[in-house]
Order: structure tokens, then C-alpha cells, then sequence
């Protein structure tokens, strides 16, 4: 049965390749370039038609760790005479193809963040049912938007359960390094929160303090529980879900979240360059399937996360100023617009050559690591 998710997997990373190519592709039309072909993978072709009208080339191929959109004349000088010819374009129209294919994966990662957020939610709880908790009264439908101030976002703020976490943590903490055990019954005002909510879905919010509740643990008595009253018990159905948007407001919150899922992929590369996280953590295209479909095997809700998190993902990758990515490119081309003539074709060629080779290998390396270490 793995087998199966794993090929699910795979078709989606196809469809992502294919999406960000496609930018590529129906922009280079519109500007009337020439097309040679329009592949998806690399390596020895698994499926091949030319389209005898217009000479186009479509591929499929055995490796889908990426794909093309070969345009005519890429490797020249543009002074060939060609006018169908790449390189003797205007700047400003290469630049719209190379950044095409990082706006069409975004434009995807806007999509399914919209299908995310109006079909099972995300990020910001939902309390989904009643709960009384000392003096307070949490209501179902109740929306849980701060904690201690603090927004909930999972990009640009901070996340709910990590949040209250936190705050049982210093109780428990401070009831055991500071108060002392023996005095756990002496509740301080010190360790309470405040939790904000939205309720009767309107748009005035309301605040609530939370004491959290202290008791010393039946079996090890050398240790504390910490309960905020916005707990289940093991029996119980869990108080709080992902809050589900409507329509209007899951497509308004879909660009905060499309670039929010991007931010979390610059930081975790700045987190990689910075020695913050270990290279183990990172994964290649390997791992990026195994992750799919190991999720995908427990629920399928879990590819609309792994949709606009991956389409986020090529997007800022693609965007880099990486050699043989798009946003190398965009820099040369730009180069060559203000200097008004290109650097040597054949530098610039060699320089992309090479950066793709060691795209390729870090991306064998990292899956390596990842699954050895």
C-alpha cells in the first residue's frame, strides 16, 4: 500500500515541476520567444512528442528532480542574427520568463493555502466545546487569535500549543525551583496568561486570564502537572480544532499564509548557513517523498499542507541567486540591462554548469544524511 502513496508522492512533485515550468512556458509565448522544448525530469526520456506545427518538443523524463523549458538560442551570444533567439531578446522579457516560474509556484501556494484554510484550517484554534474553567467560560465557536499578546501564526507569530506549552512550563518551574512543592497550593498571579478570543464569529475580541492549574503528579510526587483549563481529558473529544474560514476569509488570509509557508523555508536556510540546525534536518527529493507519503499514509488531509508548503518551497528556492536557478538569472540579465552588453556567454554558462552540479549533489548528500545519520 506504501507503494502507492509513495507514487502519489511523486505525481505531486511532478505537478510542481510542471506548474513552475509551465510559468516559464506560457509566458515565453505570450513574449513570442521560440520554444524547444518543454520538459519535466531529467535523463533519458520516458515519453517524447514534437508538436509538428509549432517544432515544439514536450518530454517526460526517468529523474523528476526538476525540468526544463528549453528556449532557442539559451546558449549563444544573441548576436547570432537569430531573431528567435533567446539571449537577443530585451532584459526586461527574459527577466519576466526566468521570474514566471517562481510566480506560478506561488500563485499555487495561494491556491491550496485558500483550499487549506476553508476545508480543514490550519494555524489558529477553535474552541468546540463549552468549558468552564474557574471564573471563566470559554464558549464553543469561541477563536482563539493571541496568547499573552502574542498573534497566533505559525510564520509570523507563534504557534498555539508551543505557546501554552511555554507558559506550563515556567508554572511548573516556578512552582518547583521557586515556590517549592510543598507550597503548590499558593497560586500566584505572577504565572497567569492571557488568552484572546473572537467569539459569535464577530470582530471584537475579548480577553481572558488563565490561572494555570497546579497539582502535584499521584505517582512521582517530586513532580507537577500544569493544566490550563483548555484541556481534555483522556476520554473527552479535544477542546479546541483548527479554526475552519469561510471562503472570503480563508482567500484573504491565503496570501499571509502562502508567503508566511516561504518565510519558514528562508529562515530554516538561514537557520542551515548559520550552523542553527543541523544539515540532517534538511532533506533532498528523496525525503520529500518519503515525508508525503508517510503523512499521506495517516491522512490524507495532511498533502493540503504539503501542497502550498511545497510550492512555497520551490518558489524561494527557485528565487535564490544561486547559480542555475532563476534567480541567478535574473541577476545576469539585469547585469547586462545596466551595463547595457551580457557577461561572456560561455562564463556564464560554465558558472551555471557548475552550480547545477552541486545543486545536484547536495540534494543526494542531504538525503544521504538524512536517512544514515
Amino acid at each position: 500500500m506504501i507503494v502507492l502513496y509513495i507514487l502519489l508522492a511523486i505525481v505531486i512533485l511532478l505537478f510542481m515541476v510542471l506548474v513552475h515550468e509551465f510559468g516559464h512556458y506560457i509566458v515565453g509565448k505570450i513574449l513570442k520567444f521560440k520554444i524547444n522544448e518543454f520538459s519535466i525530469g531529467f535523463g533519458f526520456p520516458i515519453f517524447s512528442k514534437t508538436n509538428k506545427k509549432t517544432g515544439e518538443k514536450f518530454s517526460l523524463r526517468i529523474f523528476p528532480l526538476g525540468g526544463y523549458c528549453a528556449f532557442d538560442g539559451e546558449d549563444d551570444d544573441g548576436t547570432s542574427g537569430k531573431t528567435s533567439s533567446f539571449n537577443a531578446q530585451a532584459p526586461w522579457k527574459r527577466i519576466l520568463v526566468f521570474l514566471a516560474g517562481v510566480t506560478a509556484n506561488f500563485i499555487v501556494a495561494i491556491i491550496f493555502s485558500w483550499i487549506l484554510l476553508s476545508t480543514i484550517g490550519y494555524d489558529v484554534p477553535q474552541v468546540v466545546r463549552d468549558v468552564t474553567y474557574e471564573e471563566n467560560v470559554f464558549k464553543s465557536g469561541d477563536v482563539i487569535t493571541y496568547v499573552d499578546g502574542q498573534k497566533i501564526d505559525f510564520a509570523f507569530g507563534g504557534n498555539y500549543v508551543n505557546m501554552v506549552n511555554a507558559k506550563k512550563r515556567a508554572a511548573q518551574k516556578y512552582y518547583t525551583d521557586v515556590v517549592g512543592i510543598d507550597k503548590i497550593e499558593s497560586l500566584n498571579s505572577f504565572q497567569s496568561f492571557v488568552i484572546t478570543i473572537r467569539r459569535d464569529g464577530k470582530g471584537e475580541e475579548m480577553e481572558v486570564k488563565i490561572y494555570p492549574v497546579v497539582e502535584q503528579d499521584s505517582e512521582n510526587k517530586d513532580f507537577i502537572n500544569v493544566y490550563t483549563g483548555l484541556e481534555s481529558d483522556k476520554d473527552e473529544p479535544p477542546v479546541t480544532q483548527a479554526y475552519v474560514f469561510n471562503a472570503w476569509e480563508g482567500f484573504c488570509r491565503s496570501f499571509e499564509m502562502a508567503f508566511g509557508f516561504a518565510w519558514v523555508v528562508l529562515k530554516s536556510l538561514w537557520q542551515l548557513i548559520t550552523f542553527q540546525i543541523p544539515i540532517t534536518e534538511m532533506g533532498g527529493t528523496v525525503t520529500t517523498i518519503s515525508t508525503i507519503a508517510t503523512y499521506a499514509s495517516q491522512s490524507m488531509s495532511y498533502l493540503l499542507i504539503f501542497i502550498p508548503l511545497i510550492a512555497a518551497n520551490l518558489a524561494v528556492f527557485n528565487a535564490l541567486p544561486f547559480p542555475a536557478l532563476d534567480g541567478s538569472h535574473v541577476l545576469f540579465t539585469a547585469f547586462e540591462w545596466i551595463w547595457g552588453k551580457p557577461i561572456n556567454r560561455k562564463v556564464e554558462n560554465i558558472i551555471h554548469t557548475v552550480g547545477i552540479c552541486i545543486l545536484f549533489a547536495f540534494v543526494i548528500i542531504v538525503d544521504i544524511l538524512h536517512f544514515v545519520l
